[in-house]
């Protein structure tokens, strides 16, 4: 990517969302994921987190903007706030409030699950949301649906099937995911989830704590869905303990269901896995549609 100018366009961005004047005095890359190149950017109306891209990924963070502007607005959990977004040249750019992270101290897991349970409790009427975003660097179509499981089939497992038969990954494979598909509904005839607000890429990498040792999310893939998929994604990877899954039972108690729909919502991001980056994600996949055809036999 050419910078050449880049940090003149971020600042004057800066300064008109803010109403403060902001000229550049130090500027490090800092650790910020795979896809992005992260940024600290200090001036003098203060500290910013600044992603940036190529031009073609604008659109990828207009939606993480977005994204986390819906979770600030449902008051529950604490997230980085948008500050100003845009193009210049061929990089793509996203400024975020610098939030300087810590340690979580005694009680900061029961913390962090009482405030996902609490955002899971805002809720729609239809299952999706207002804008497509990404899920890692993958399209994630939020198309709005008002039945679940046609919304989960359609937009989430069928489009990642697609991809992966794109990449080669067809035959058996694809034939056992057609059979899970065509019987979806078993695993939801006595369960009707609401539409609630999903962070959507909840591992471990994706939260911390603050400075005061409050939870903090970001790098979310918004949108309304099943809460049970939220926490799914929390058990795929690990790194939340136990503290984090009591509280959050506490505030907002699971169908017993969610035992086996669990490895039902990871496979999602089993198969995005396994678009994006091969190896062993295959048979992780395929072990995971065994599973759950063995659920309906």
């Amino acid at each position: 990517m050419n910078t050449m100018g880049l940090w003149d366009d971020v600042a004057e961005r800066i300064a008109a969302a803010t109403g403060k004047p902001f000229k550049e005095k130090k500027c490090a890359a800092v650790g910020g994921g795979c896809i992005n190149v992260a940024h600290r950017l200090e001036g003098e109306a203060g500290v910013f987190f600044v992603k940036t891209n190529e031009a073609e990924k604008a659109a990828m963070f207009e939606a993480e903007a977005a994204g986390l502007d819906e979770i600030l607005a449902s008051r529950t959990l604490r997230a980085p706030r948008p500050v100003a977004h845009g193009v210049s040249g061929d990089t793509a750019w996203l400024a975020l409030e610098y939030i300087e992270m810590g340690s979580g101290g005694q009680g900061a897991l029961r913390t962090l699950g009482k405030q996902l349970a609490g955002l899971h409790r805002v809720t729609r009427e239809e299952f999706g949301w207002d804008r497509d975003n990404t899920i890692g660097s993958t399209p994630q179509v939020n198309t709005k649906e008002k039945d679940w499981v046609s919304f989960y089939r359609s937009h989430r497992l069928e489009f990642q099937l697609r991809l992966a038969a794109a990449q080669g990954h067809r035959g058996e494979f694809q034939r056992k995911a057609d059979r899970l598909l065509s019987d979806l509904e078993v695993f939801f005839a006595s369960y009707r989830p609401a539409a609630s607000l999903l962070h959507g890429d909840l591992w471990g990498g994706n939260y911390g704590f603050d400075a005061g040792g409050n939870p903090v999310v970001f790098d979310p893939a918004v949108y309304y869905g099943d809460r049970e998929a939220d926490l799914a994604m929390t058990e795929l990877f690990g790194g939340f303990g136990a503290d984090f899954y009591a509280a959050y039972r506490e505030a907002h108690p699971l169908d017993g269901g969610y035992a086996v729909r669990r490895h039902l919502y990871n496979l999602y991001h089993v198969l995005n896995h396994l678009n994006l980056f091969g190896g062993g994600y295959r048979s992780q996949a395929e072990a995971m549609i065994e599973r759950l055809l063995a659920e309906i036999r």
